[in-house]
């Protein structure tokens, strides 16, 4: 063999052989636990961020990779157009190879909030001011501020009562309120444009915003759902011949926090502009946030000629043509009498 051959072939030997080096170090290092700072390591990747832009911001949070071994191996597992921004969470233990994986994947540290139907606008605020998980941007902020905020300012309510859909929300940890705020608003938007659309003919509502204030007393009035297209159909048939309301959630609402939890006789007389004994119509405004149920019971209402209705007790209502037989039911059910 020639010398030429011979180095030749020396060389390729050594080219191998650092192929393989450099093969088994890449994958000691991509398999070997990173050094985290803690137990557990919360990171938030930007969107639109480039692979060394994310390897700088794993850096910051205390998940140090190696940046030009990482960016080497994300290229080369063509994953470099696939990492996901979010928050993300990394244990004790992680290798560079999973936390790579985990950023393909969008594998994020969802957190959730939950709101309830029947909550008013200021007890879903305070859920979310209290959410540890959330960025309080609109800590400070008025009501109609906030829905400058979520782009609903030219909205026609009269307050931002009943706007926000009750439902749970995943988001990112460290995701803005605004967000949370935003995705409540267009559900509702959503929701209540889809039941208007499909409403039962002859309703006494002018707007769609109508019928939600009207999903707002339903919701309060019973949470029996059964009953409720019946209460929506007695709101509807007193609405229709200029008959007061008379829904002490209503009266309650008005009365804001001087409301101690007892609704007595002078309360129903004092007048607030939801004071349905004493005002004629819907109030101005929602008075809780309304789900689906009562959104679709305000606009499909039960056929019936019912004007009264009173608690069983139970959860659930009697309901009555007449003022004589709406008595000898309160007389039965909220009196004890026979």
């Amino acid at each position: 063999m020639s010398l030429l051959k011979k180095c030749l072939a020396f060389g390729l030997v050594v080219a191998v052989l650092l192929a393989l080096a450099a093969a088994a170090g890449g994958y000691y290092w991509a398999t070997r636990p990173l050094a985290l700072p803690a137990a557990t390591v919360d990171v938030t990747i930007q969107p639109r961020s480039t692979v060394r832009g994310v390897t700088a911001q794993l850096d910051r949070g205390g998940v140090p990779v190696e940046p030009d071994l990482f960016v080497l191996m994300t290229r080369l597992l063509g994953l470099q157009s696939r990492l996901k921004s979010g928050n993300y969470e990394f244990k004790t233990g992680v290798t560079p190879y999973e936390v790579l994986q985990k950023l393909a994947l969008g594998d994020v540290n969802e957190s959730v909030v939950t709101i309830i139907e029947g909550w008013t606008f200021k007890r879903m605020r305070a859920e979310l001011d209290a959410n540890p998980a959330l960025r309080h941007d609109t800590a400070g902020m008025n009501d109609a501020e906030l829905l400058a905020a979520i782009g609903a300012s030219d909205s026609p309510a009269a307050s931002a009562e009943g706007l926000f859909f009750p439902d749970t929300y995943l988001f990112d940890k460290g995701a803005s309120d605004v967000d949370v705020y935003r995705r409540a608003y267009r559900q509702m938007q959503k929701r209540l444009g889809a039941a208007w659309a499909a409403r039962a003919p002859g309703l006494p509502y002018r707007s769609p915003y109508e019928a939600l204030t009207v999903a707002s007393l339903i919701e309060k009035e019973t949470g029996k759902a059964s009953d409720r297209p019946r209460v929506a159909a007695v709101f509807a048939n007193r609405l229709r011949i200029g008959m007061p309301l008379q829904t002490d959630p209503a009266v309650i609402y008005g009365l804001g926090e001087s409301y101690d939890g007892h609704l007595r006789k002078r309360d129903l007389q004092q007048d607030t502009p939801y004071n349905t004994y004493t005002r004629r119509g819907l109030p101005p405004s929602p008075i809780a946030l309304p789900g689906a149920a009562s959104l679709q019971a305000a606009l499909n209402p039960a056929p019936t000629t019912a004007l009264y209705f009173v608690s069983r007790g139970d959860g659930s209502s009697i309901f009555s043509d007449t003022l004589g037989d709406h008595n000898r039911a309160v007389d039965k059910y909220i009196r004890g009498q026979e």
